[in-house]
């Protein structure tokens, strides 16, 4: 019967990664006691954003071989690495970018962050933009100072569950970084090799508006395994965003997907939906998929000031429901392109 059971198994395939579970090795166990089979499941990412249909699928495959009578389906969560992983211990890098500034990138990035971590990936967040950093006071930790250990590597800080590191906690306070091209460069080196980022699933990287030194040192400096970009959906932001995801196709960074943020309000008086910025202009965008479209919540700012990532603070609210589903969706795309660079038939464990 266990034989019939792995054959069934193999019958289901992942949706996103149209292969089976038993080929991609997702079967930790698989085995019959007394008329109950009892299958783990190691999902490609803890953010799987279709778990729910591969346990309906392997419950229906398992129930249809004779002898079996119920079904124990568990799960587990392993990210794999790219064929070339990012950095030591770092099994993915994945750029957030704009083209422009005051799209809500930086807010977009903590709560991406925070999410998967939520889920129960180990996550980091490195803040690239020297410039105008806020992801240290995002999180709630902009008075904090980073240190270093034995080995003279920083040590990121840690809150809401993410490793991150900021100008913010190496600078004093309010003062401006006037900075030419080689020490920005010099900087984004420092951030990502003299960091003990430890083993991380996913370093979320912010980076600055525009297409300058950051965004090069960063493609010249690591393996990255795609971009996120956020927008607006009004031309103005759109325009630049185009201009972004020229920039990534020529440094020959994958592009995940776009979200779509500030897309449309929804007034809590009325219920009433306007769309202040215009609505859907994401998906003119080179075809590029869409992870999602985040309202335009008050809330999202007053955590943001608190720090408190949206997500955390207010978990139930329509743009941190929305900022998950982008997070799950983010994850499922990273799991995609992974395979990709896998070997096509990986080990059954």
């Amino acid at each position: 019967m266990r034989e019939a059971l792995w054959d069934a198994l193999k019958t289901v395939n992942d949706p996103e990664l149209h292969r089976d579970l038993v080929s991609l090795g997702m079967i930790e166990r698989a085995e019959v006691e007394g008329g109950v089979a009892h299958v783990k499941v190691n999902l490609t990412t803890p953010a799987c954003p279709l778990k729910g249909k591969i346990e309906g699928d392997v419950r229906a495959a398992v129930l249809a071989v004779p002898g079996i009578e119920d079904v124990n389906v568990t799960f587990g969560a392993m990210v794999r690495p790219p064929a070339q992983p990012a950095l030591p211990g770092v099994k993915h890098v994945i750029l957030v970018g704009s083209g422009k500034g005051g799209v809500g990138k930086s807010s977009v990035a903590v709560n991406l962050a925070a999410s998967l971590a939520v889920e129960g990936a180990r996550v980091g967040l490195m803040d690239a933009d020297v410039y105008g950093p806020s992801v240290a006071h995002m999180l709630g930790q902009g008075g904090a100072r980073i240190t270093a250990n034995a080995e003279r590597k920083m040590l990121p800080i840690e809150a809401h569950g993410i490793r991150f590191i900021s100008m913010a906690n190496l600078s004093p306070a309010g003062q401006a970084l006037v900075w030419r091209g080689p020490m920005l460069h010099s900087a984004i080196q420092q951030f990502l090799k003299d960091a003990a980022w430890g083993e991380l699933d996913y370093l979320i990287v912010d980076l600055p508006p525009g297409t300058g030194d950051v965004q090069l040192s960063l493609t010249q400096t690591v393996q990255v395994t795609g971009a996120v970009l956020v927008t607006t959906p009004q031309d103005v932001a759109l325009i630049d965003a185009a201009r972004a995801l020229d920039m990534f196709r020529k440094a020959s960074v994958p592009v995940l997907g776009v979200v779509e943020n500030m897309s449309y309000f929804v007034a809590p008086d009325t219920g009433l939906t306007y769309d202040i910025f215009g609505r859907g202009g994401s998906r003119k965008l080179g075809g590029l998929p869409l992870l999602g479209e985040v309202p335009l919540d008050v809330e999202v700012r007053q955590d943001a000031d608190l720090g408190i990532p949206a997500v955390l603070s207010h978990p139930d609210s329509p743009a941190a429901q929305a900022m998950r589903q982008v997070a799950r969706n983010l994850a499922g795309r990273v799991s995609v392109q992974t395979l990709s660079s896998l070997p096509e038939q990986l080990p059954v464990v």
